[in-house]
């Protein structure tokens, strides 16, 4: 699962790199793009997204469980009901596009926001592809089949990749002035294309897997009122999540020409080491501890918190340090080519040191949020996650009339590790309460043993970049020479001194890799 995710999450970054290359980092054009994608994103998380993660794995890992139900007909009508839902939600959106983009991004112009406006539009039917993909994924997991609903967005991926190599080799520029009605339509179907690429790969895997796609009408005798009872908790947070989104996105738009791609690269970037480690983890956990949670064995259920925290944070506890100590430097070596411009590259990792903080409260509060879920509970995780967005709602408008200007994009982000590590503490002591123990004593040993030893890890890398900064430049090619030489030596100390502090979970982690390589 974690090579898969790895192998996404790259050929993500890849199209995020062809995407800046022929939109420019720092453009109208690009910022306009990204806001009107956004959007599907943001529209599918607030009816289904939220569910789909609290409620469809553990609630057809039940259903698989109990004889007296047909499990079959069952998963049909409810990936039958996610159809026609989000195909109602689809065509709503678009006749209120925009009033959609008015909302998210007052800070445009007006050629701005007509062009996100025809973006938006054929955009929105991603909504319905991420549904599909999510209610497949659900039901492959549910059957123990992990690795391939994360070797699905590769072919999203790859579509994108293709799509921004044609709009450059048919002239497209970073300038929006120049864009034309073939451009706008090449760009913004070959990215919806790419969603639904992802969803046929799903598709056609849940078939092999012996599961027959039918659509049913009738969506009786799936407990519809229980469903949405449980999802209306998860709606809520959501609700919130995205409220806090859109508020932080508001302000980013105003924080000068191009802030708003700034930001979503750096937070882009933020959430691939969580999702190669953390996302792999939460997958493979999630079925198992609704297993454990519906046989009461709540002594598993804590020995899998423990073990799953413990070895997201041996890798998630450097990989923060190294986001601080080299964020400019990778951000200039990944995005400062094409049209981009190099002070935003520069302001990407900034912005992206700002996030690293919040990485291992972020992946923790994540992953104590599916033990609730696996328990059956989405009525606490969602009253902590509105929590959780009051702050970082508050904490970005604190931040934004502090730090005016290209500032505020750093001041958002750092805003982000203050909310997590709230959301982290409170959730802790939610499932104290409710399982009895998680594990804390050992929990605190263990990430304080790991900080010391990329404490000392970071600090090395800090000296070599300082060192060797000034012989090798600020472009692209001496960003690579500091990145790989600092990183080599970050992690080698980072290796010796988890070594000394007899650092358990490293062991365990690298144990495994022989055998990862030998499946491959």
């Amino acid at each position: 699962m974690a090579v898969a995710t790895l192998v996404s999450r790259i050929t993500g970054f890849l199209r995020t790199l062809a995407l800046v290359s022929a939109l420019g980092l720092g453009t109208h054009l690009l910022d306009t793009y990204t806001a009107a994608n956004v959007t599907p994103n943001a529209v599918y998380e607030l009816v289904m997204g939220g569910a789909a993660a609290s409620v469809l794995v553990p609630l057809l890992v039940r259903v698989t469980a109990d004889e007296d139900v047909d499990a079959e007909l069952f998963t049909q009508r409810l990936l039958s009901l996610v159809l026609y839902g989000l195909s109602a939600v689809v065509l709503v959106t678009i006749v209120a596009a925009p009033l959609i983009v008015e909302l998210t991004v007052p800070g445009f112009g007006a050629a701005q926001r007509e062009l996100a406006v025809d973006f938006t539009r054929i955009f929105l039917p991603q909504i319905l592809f991420y549904g599909i993909s999510a209610a497949l994924a659900a039901i492959l997991n549910a059957r123990g089949r992990f690795a391939a609903p994360m070797w699905a967005p590769v072919a999203n991926n790859l579509v994108v990749i293709a799509t921004a190599g044609t709009f450059l080799l048919a002239g497209g520029t970073g300038r929006m002035e120049t864009l034309t009605q073939g451009q706008t339509l090449l760009l913004s179907i070959g990215t919806s294309a790419g969603v639904g690429a992802q969803m046929v790969v799903l598709a056609v895997v849940t078939r092999r897997a012996g599961f027959p796609l039918r659509l049913r009408a009738d969506p009786r005798g799936i407990a519809v009122r229980r469903i949405a009872a449980m999802a209306g908790w998860t709606v809520a947070s959501v609700t919130a999540a995205q409220a806090a989104l859109i508020v932080v996105n508001r302000l980013a738009s105003q924080a000068g020409p191009g802030a708003v791609s700034v930001f979503s690269n750096a937070y882009t970037l933020f959430q691939l080491p969580y999702a190669v480690v953390a996302v792999t983890v939460i997958t493979g956990m999630l079925p198992r501890m609704s297993r454990a949670a519906t046989e009461r064995d709540l002594s598993q259920v804590t020995a899998d918190l423990s073990r799953s925290l413990r070895l997201t944070g041996v890798v998630l506890v450097p990989v923060a340090a190294a986001l601080v100590v080299l964020g400019p430097r990778l951000t200039t070596l990944l995005f400062a080519h094409g049209n981009a411009s190099p002070g935003a590259a520069h302001l990407t990792g900034v912005v992206l040191a700002a996030y690293a903080p919040a990485l291992v409260p972020f992946a923790g509060y994540q992953i104590m949020l599916r033990v609730h879920y696996a328990l059956g509970d989405t009525r606490t995780p969602a009253l902590i996650s509105v929590a959780v967005s009051a702050a970082l709602l508050v904490a970005s408008l604190v931040a934004a009339r502090l730090h005016p200007g290209a500032d505020m994009v750093v001041a958002l982000a750092g805003c982000t590790a203050v909310a997590y590590a709230l959301g982290l503490v409170i959730t802790a002591q939610s499932l104290r309460r409710r399982i009895g123990r998680i594990d804390g004593r050992r929990l605190l040993r263990s990430h304080a043993r790991m900080l010391v030893a990329a404490g000392v890890a970071g600090l090395a890398a800090a000296v070599v970049a300082s060192g060797l900064g000034p012989a090798v430049g600020t472009g692209p090619g001496g960003s690579l020479a500091v990145v790989c030489a600092a990183t080599l030596t970050g992690a080698c100390l980072y290796a010796l001194a988890a070594r000394l502090l007899r650092i358990g979970e490293l062991t365990a982690l690298t144990a495994g890799l022989p055998w990862t390589f030998r499946s491959l």
